[in-house]
């Protein structure tokens, strides 16, 4: 009877520990009770547009920096190639997403921005995961950064813990202005964006080559479902 009773347990451990898997995944992917919606627009712009595009970013950015709900409007080049660009926005709530989308100075940009582009806009929305103060001023001259990040949904919940620890450890690291790990909405939990901030080249440099850094970049990339996706700019 002992014997059985063993058995038994011992068959059902393994849907236990599959379960508890799970319920922590939802957990962790679950809608945030924080409502701050992330957004990054990538931009490839023709190479001879690359002034027009600029004038245009610069004029988007000084209407929108003025709209309610908005918290974070950034327009910024990359370091190279220089004709792709990235506008990198975070709103108090898609209700103030929604109302800059549909506002008169979005609409504008769009219709003359249409012409100058290569491909179309690459525009993903996302929720908080492991992020600081989202009013952060970022001094002139500091190198961003934008990642992208996907792993295989079943490794979500490993994905989840080591970025979370990275994120909070990056955030100390010296000359580190920013470093805001977010998810991607509509159900895509194994995709992730990171947001971050580097006051100069010197320190982003020492925080590549840290001990912290190498060891997450070693740990994820058994989970990696695609390319580790990053790209340097430049504010405009």
């Amino acid at each position: 009877m002992h014997l059985k009773f063993a058995l038994i347990l011992a068959a059902m451990l393994p849907l236990a520990a599959g379960s508890a898997a799970r319920a922590q995944n939802a957990a962790v992917n679950a809608p945030s009770s924080d409502p701050t919606v992330y957004v990054v627009n990538y931009i490839d712009a023709a190479a001879t547009a690359k002034g027009q595009v600029v004038t245009l970013l610069k004029q988007l950015a000084q209407a929108s920096s003025k709209e309610p709900g908005v918290l974070r409007f950034e327009v910024l080049q990359r370091v190279s190639p220089q004709n792709e660009f990235a506008i990198v926005e975070a709103w108090k709530d898609q209700a103030a997403l929604d109302a800059h989308i549909g506002a008169a100075a979005a609409k504008q940009f769009n219709d003359k921005l249409s012409a100058q582009l290569i491909a179309p806009v690459d525009s993903r929305s996302n929720r908080p995961f492991a992020v600081g103060p989202v009013d952060t001023k970022i001094p002139a001259g500091a190198l961003y950064g934008v990642t992208h990040i996907d792993v295989n949904p079943p490794n979500m919940d490993d994905e989840n813990g080591i970025l979370k620890t990275f994120a909070e450890a990056t955030r100390k690291a010296p000359g580190n202005l920013r470093f805001d790990a977010t998810v991607q909405l509509k159900g895509r939990g194994n995709h992730y964006t990171v947001f971050e901030a580097w006051k100069d080249q010197k320190s982003l440099d020492a925080h590549t080559a840290a001990a912290g850094t190498k060891s997450y970049r070693t740990t994820h990339a058994p989970l990696s479902g695609a390319l580790f996706d990053q790209r340097w700019y430049k504010a405009l």
